[in-house]
């Protein structure tokens, strides 16, 4: 059975909210490229100072910036909105461990997703906006600044239709989403971190014997290219600590509303605002081809390399 048509809250049409996600996506990737190029952002906000001449770091700086300027833009686009937000930057604040926050209809942002890879000048960094109706996300947007490229994902509960999914660049010009049509194992290409990858991971790499692995960023980034056709699937297995939601709820809306996949290798859906913001265990997106086979596959592979793990 197919989920009951969800409209959003009173008074919130979608395309309206769509404009305006599109301006402030853009505003904050000039926030951003103007910090990782040392510039004067935009919008009235502060140059950072470097680390040696005891200011504001790059970083920091601009996580605030893009921070400050989303949750102002939201907040003035639409004040009277039945909402709540949560970003990375402000979850200190807001949450109390292991209480969800009560809100029916909840922003799920993270300003910069890629820290490392922003400082790094590897371009390969992302901010995420997911809006999350009940724990689950049902629009997404993943902006990537340096490629110029903004994913935007609205789910069908959200729609009344079907789900869709695309690309835009600033000119408003849409790309549709271009899964691969790899299907076998042996022929499916891995997109995986470059900072946060350890001996488990490369244990159950090795015994899924896939065709190939990249190595990308950001979350939001990697998603991108599973949708863009360049790889076919994305696993995250927790360490010594976890992605948490703001990580995973913006890609996972996009990737969905596109007729992909995403969930824990046995098969349970991620969940957010449940009270625990890490997306702890095994999760595995992919274009959604062979996500049964291949789930089954990392299931059995664990339960060799970690006896106990969940999933």
């Amino acid at each position: 059975m197919m989920p009951a048509h969800q409209p959003l809250p009173s008074g919130i049409a979608l395309e309206a909210l769509l404009v305006e996600l599109r301006r402030l996506s853009w505003g904050a990737a000039d926030i951003l490229l103007a910090y990782g190029r040392g510039e004067q952002p935009p919008y009235g906000f502060a140059r950072a100072l470097s680390v040696e001449e005891g200011g504001e770091g790059p970083v920091s700086a601009a996580d605030l910036a893009v921070n400050r300027w989303l949750l102002d833009g939201l907040a003035g686009a639409f004040p009277a909105a039945a909402w709540t937000v949560l970003s990375e930057e402000t979850a200190k604040e807001q949450l109390t461990p292991g209480e969800p926050l009560a809100a029916e209809w909840l922003w799920i942002l993270d300003p910069l997703d890629g820290t490392k890879d922003f400082l790094q000048g590897t371009g390969e960094y992302a901010v995420h906006l997911a809006l999350v109706h009940r724990g689950e996300p049902v629009l997404g947007v993943v902006l990537l600044p340096e490629m110029e490229e903004l994913w935007l994902g609205v789910m069908a509960t959200l729609s009344g239709g079907a789900g869709e999914a695309w690309c835009e660049n600033r000119a408003g010009d849409r790309q549709p989403v271009r899964f691969s049509g790899r299907r076998a194992l042996g022929e499916l290409v891995l997109v995986a971190s470059r900072n946060h990858r350890d001996q488990r991971l490369e244990q159950l790499l090795a015994a899924l014997v896939l065709g190939d692995t990249r190595a990308i960023g950001s979350v939001g980034g990697k998603v991108a290219t599973i949708l863009r056709g360049e790889t076919d699937l994305y696993i995250s297995l927790s360490g010594k600590s976890a992605p948490k939601d703001w990580d995973m709820a913006a890609p996972e809306a996009v990737l969905r509303a596109a007729g992909g996949a995403f969930s824990h290798a046995d098969g349970r859906p991620l969940a957010y605002n449940s009270g625990d913001v890490r997306q702890a265990g095994c999760l595995v997106a992919s274009h959604g081809l062979s996500h049964l086979e291949l789930c089954q596959k990392v299931a059995v592979a664990m339960a060799s390399i970690d006896p106990g793990f969940r999933l």
